[in-house]
């Protein structure tokens, strides 16, 4: 007997709750679950050998005599009760019983938290070798046997809480990582946006790309996807997404790749998009995964609601930005020689799948970037400023959970907002609270010709600055916040004037910019303006010469 199994391990505190080993047959099941009971001091439940003692006959001759309906009814039950015990197990199940939907329920019921042990083919054909004890192996070709049983399984299997790959690792070394695992594991945060005609989940935390597929599969009809993302993302995690796709049991009918950037949302890009899609026979049930920052989700989207006059449309957020902002709300579009998102689709995700974990592969400034559109957040919100000026630089050094916390409060404010006003229609307030500091940002965008010279969220920092200037002058706010925000802004990185680019702007060029900007009115300036952290509102009479003064004092030529 093994060490492990001999006394309980110390390394990571027992779990709360009981712990539920599903997968293949070979997976390991028993295996692992009677080391980890060991590991912890917990019970450990076999529940074929429970179902066996119950009925005083073996498994195969349940199967035998009543079929596989009734002996799936006795597991379901057996397992219940199991479950239901007083203290927390470790239940390493049958293969066949997470595939059952009345006992995945049965587990979630429980509050037990569900493994995945996943294998390999070629490492269940090793282990299953000469199981001739299983009707299903008894006078079949186990190889034949395990593939039907994988295609059949995977998808019921992908949407336990853990996914843990198994190799031909020890046993032991298998425990440890199982155990470690869990000791880590926190369950994501989950929010709706409660729309009248399309609600819609967001799913926020670590791993959850790798939970995409299972999460898809309970909200999209059909099994068919077109994938878009940008060049510098796709090596990162599409990889991931694909393997999760296909253990749900999706089929990727298309992969499409833009150029990363601001400039990749053009006409030329969304007509690629769109003929690419149709390609591939799409039909109505056909659903469009974005997977990318916010040029591929408003790119992507846009496309999703053109196609067929609308597919089934997911985002799969992979910067702060997009995590934080584009990815909720519906908001899709392209850029024109006349301004940004002046072309575009309101078309509400299907879902919003915001996995933390790939922040960390984010270049530092498009990590700065998105924080300007979390800075706007808590200038809006109020209470969320505060946080920000006080953890903002944590979050930029990629403290997790600072960038999780923001991430999710971001989320609330924006899904309120837009469970508020869906279609920006309020004409004070609502949706167009949100384009703080964007009537600036947009016009130095457009200047900068959407490149790299300055990226979106840049540019909102810069306006976010501009319009508490503004805001001051007018003596709508304490004289005191424009160098707050800047303040906050500069500290974690961002620039904050416009005289921190690397180029000389026209006063005459950006109030011509303003002025089409798609929340002008009959050519009217409009801005959203502070009276405070948390209280914003919408002014249509802010005159022309208060706005070039402002911007003469940045430096700008006349």
């Amino acid at each position: 007997m093994s060490r492990n199994l001999a006394q309980p391990h110390s390394a990571s505190p027992a779990p709360s709750r009981s712990i539920v080993l599903v997968g293949m047959p070979g997976a390991g099941k028993s295996s692992i679950g009677r080391r980890l009971a060991a590991r912890w001091g917990m019970p450990f439940r076999d529940a074929d050998a429970e179902i066996e003692a119950a009925a005083g006959i073996p498994v195969s001759e349940i199967f035998a005599r009543y079929g596989e309906a009734e002996f799936r009814e006795g597991e379901r039950r057996v397992i219940a009760r199991l479950l239901g015990a007083n203290e927390p197990i470790v239940l390493a199940t049958g293969g066949g019983a997470f595939a059952d939907p009345r006992t995945r329920q049965a587990v979630r019921d429980s509050g037990a938290l569900s493994v995945w042990l996943k294998c390999r083919l070629s490492t269940l054909l090793r282990r299953v070798a000469g199981r001739d004890h299983r009707p299903m192996f008894v006078n079949a070709d186990p190889r034949e046997v395990l593939e039907r049983l994988m295609a059949a399984r995977h998808p019921a299997y992908s949407e336990a809480d853990l996914t843990l790959s198994c190799t031909d690792e020890h046993p032991d070394v298998t425990t440890r990582r199982v155990a470690e695992a869990l000791t880590h594991h926190s369950p994501p945060a989950r929010m709706r946006v409660g729309l009248s005609r399309n609600p819609y989940d967001i799913v926020i935390g670590e791993g959850v790309l790798r939970r995409a597929g299972a999460e898809m599969a309970q909200r999209l009809e059909g099994r068919r996807v077109v994938v878009v993302s940008d060049q510098s993302v796709a090596p990162l995690h599409l990889p991931t997404l694909r393997e999760s796709l296909a253990d749900a049991g999706f089929t990727i009918a298309g992969e499409i790749l833009v150029p990363p950037g601001e400039g990749s949302k053009s006409f030329a890009q969304f007509t690629r998009i769109v003929d690419a899609i149709l390609d591939t026979k799409a039909d109505r049930r056909l659903a469009v995964i974005a997977l990318g920052g916010g040029v591929v989700g408003d790119l992507a989207g846009y496309a999703a609601a053109s196609v067929l006059r609308g597919l089934p449309f997911v985002q799969c957020p992979t910067t702060l930005l997009a995590q934080v902002d584009s990815s909720v709300g519906g908001k899709t579009g392209i850029n024109t020689q006349h301004g940004k998102n002046l072309v575009g689709a309101f078309h509400q995700p299907k879902l919003v799948l915001a996995d933390t974990a790939v922040l960390r592969t984010l270049p530092l400034r498009e990590l700065r970037a998105g924080w300007a559109e979390v800075a706007k957040h808590g200038l809006l919100e109020g209470p969320l400023w505060d946080w920000c000026e006080a953890e903002g630089p944590e979050a930029m050094r990629g403290n997790p959970q600072a960038l999780a916390h923001a991430v999710l409060e971001s989320c609330k404010l924006k899904s309120a907002v837009v469970m508020d006003d869906e279609f920006e229609t309020k004409p004070e307030g609502g949706r167009a609270l949100l384009n703080l500091g964007h009537t600036f940002g947009h016009a130095l965008e457009a200047e900068c010709g959407y490149g790299s010279m300055l990226l979106h969220g840049e540019a909102v920092g810069i306006g976010l600055g501009l319009a508490a200037e503004l805001s001051a002058r007018l003596g709508l706010c304490s004289q005191e916040l424009p160098g707050r925000v800047r303040e906050h802004l500069r500290e974690v990185g961002l620039p904050v004037r416009i005289s921190d680019l690397p180029r000389r702007f026209s006063i005459d060029r950006l109030i011509g910019r303003m002025r089409t900007d798609k929340k002008a009115r009959d050519g009217a300036l409009r801005f959203v303006l502070l009276r405070g952290p948390g209280d914003v509102f919408t002014a249509g009479d802010v005159t022309e010469e208060t706005v070039r003064a402002l911007l003469r004092e940045e430096g700008c030529d006349p």
